[in-house]
């Protein structure tokens, strides 16, 4: 596959390519371009020309645009779904559904951009403005930068990339070096379904020379990054020596508590989804486990038996539960940091092997506060870390003590304990009695301390991929 700059699919200027392989099965899949610094100021160029009109087209014909790409999906759902799996290595089951979010995103952010309206702060609400009217409004940012990580490509773009084109804004897509494709068919069906030449562009390459690259670019207005905390202060740095907006939603380690009065069947079962689901990859995936020492080994018993069952096979069969990390590198991190939890004192009692880009699920007992698993060492694969504790306000005071802040849940029966503990949680979202992993399109979503800076979510990433301009009618009255 190539770029689509402007109106035209092209190698990059180097003529060099990036592989894509299964991860499951190091087949190669296709090539994308290792675009350089002179690609990236091509697309600029021509997604600022671009947006200039597409600015002028009626907030309706930009909402038909996107609600016919949402058709198109729809119809491709099946291919678009096998390509996820292959490029990604997810089961097909979860591939399916991240295509099929589409058919919720996309309604979801045409609603609200066209029930965002302007604003009227009428003649005489201040002392001294009894002659004056101001009127308030939303005007686009001008080019916006998406890059996207290889987790959750497609539901990423739904957050990202029909919110910046609903606001009058072109976006250049920069996707995953590891699984680009199925993001580049996407950049081809908002072609086909109307979106002008040059308002939509989708550039391969690495983070280092594209991401940056596009971040220090002086006609980018904002760029909107989900990676890791590393990248997001780099990009950050980067886009500080033009005042670029950033929108940045980084890394994360929840805390997983399980309270003495929990329904254990339900804490048990919602580690299922909530940690293994994309086989751990998943920045607001529970991965650090507190458990209450009272019903710890319960806990751990009942979650032994609960893993062990977990389906694991190939791919295509739907009945899959359990993939495979993005590659090889990834399933050697993730085995390093198990490796190191272990030195430090813990132990497995399930799990611990690798084999290629495949990790076992895996279970760590005797695990302490003071180990790097329960600060800030996020395992982003199968790996469920317990660490037991005594009172409520110890395991509070464990979930705090990282410099992450995506997310967290608590399991009690008791709502009081709940929303005690959630109310005191140092993160962006709270889940009660629930895993961590949730993300609703409505609903804001976005970190505190190290993990971000912005919310995303139907309630509120158009305000932020828009600027607000007030025009005064003065001495109207």
């Amino acid at each position: 596959m190539r770029n689509l700059i402007g109106n035209k699919w092209m190698d990059a200027s180097n003529e060099k390519v990036i592989k894509v392989e299964n991860p499951a099965t190091s087949d190669l899949i296709d090539t994308v371009p290792d675009s350089t610094l002179e690609d990236v100021d091509l697309a600029v160029k021509e997604a600022k020309k671009a947006q200039v009109e597409w600015a002028k087209m009626p907030l309706h014909e930009r909402a038909d645009i996107l609600m016919k790409f949402k058709e198109l999906v729809y119809e491709e759902r099946e291919t678009l779904a096998i390509l996820l799996s292959q490029e990604t290595g997810k089961p097909i089951k979860e591939a399916q559904a991240e295509v099929a979010n589409v058919q919720i995103a996309i309604p979801a952010f045409v609603e609200k951009a066209k029930h965002l309206y302007g604003t009227v702060i009428p003649e005489g609400t201040e002392k001294g403005q009894e002659k004056h009217v101001q009127l308030v409004k939303h005007y686009p940012l001008g080019v916006v930068a998406a890059i996207i990580p290889f987790n959750f490509p497609l539901d990423l773009f739904c957050q990202k990339v029909p919110p910046a084109l609903l606001m009058g804004n072109a976006v250049i897509i920069k996707p995953s070096t590891y699984n680009p494709l199925t993001l580049t068919k996407f950049g081809y069906l908002l072609r086909k379904a109307g979106v002008p030449a040059g308002v939509v562009e989708v550039l391969h390459g690495e983070g280092k020379v594209v991401g940056q690259g596009l971040a220090a670019h002086p006609d980018v207005s904002l760029v909107s990054l989900t990676g890791s905390t590393s990248a997001g202060i780099e990009t950050m740095e980067t886009c500080s020596k033009h005042l670029h907006h950033v929108m940045l939603e980084l890394g994360g380690n929840d805390a997983y508590i399980v309270l003495e009065d929990a329904d254990i069947n339900l804490a048990v079962e919602e580690v299922i989804w909530g940690r293994f689901y994309n086989t751990g990859q998943v920045c607001c995936a529970g991965k650090r486990f507190l458990v209450q020492n009272s019903i710890k080994e319960r806990f751990t018993n009942k979650l032994i038996e609960r893993v062990s069952k977990i389906k694991r096979g190939d791919l295509m069969d739907p009945e899959t539960e359990l993939g495979c990390l993005i590659n090889e590198r990834a399933a050697k991190r993730v085995a390093e940091q198990v490796e190191l939890t272990v030195q430090q004192g813990a132990k497995i009692v399930l799990g611990g092997t690798r084999d290629g880009a495949f990790y076992d699920p895996t279970i760590l007992v005797d695990v302490t506060r003071d180990m790097d698993v329960m600060k800030d060492m996020e395992i982003f694969g199968p790996v469920v870390p317990i660490c037991g504790f005594d009172t409520i306000d110890e395991a509070i005071e464990i979930a705090n003590q990282s410099s992450f802040g995506l997310c967290g849940c608590v399991f009690s029966k008791d709502m009081k304990k709940c929303a005690y503990v959630s109310e005191r949680l140092e993160v962006g979202g709270a889940v009660i009695n629930g895993a961590s992993f949730f993300r609703a399109f409505e609903m804001p979503f976005g970190g505190w301390k190290y993990s971000g800076i912005g919310n995303e979510g139907v309630m509120t990433t158009l305000e932020e991929m828009s600027r607000r301009k007030t025009t005064v009618l003065k001495n109207i009255f």
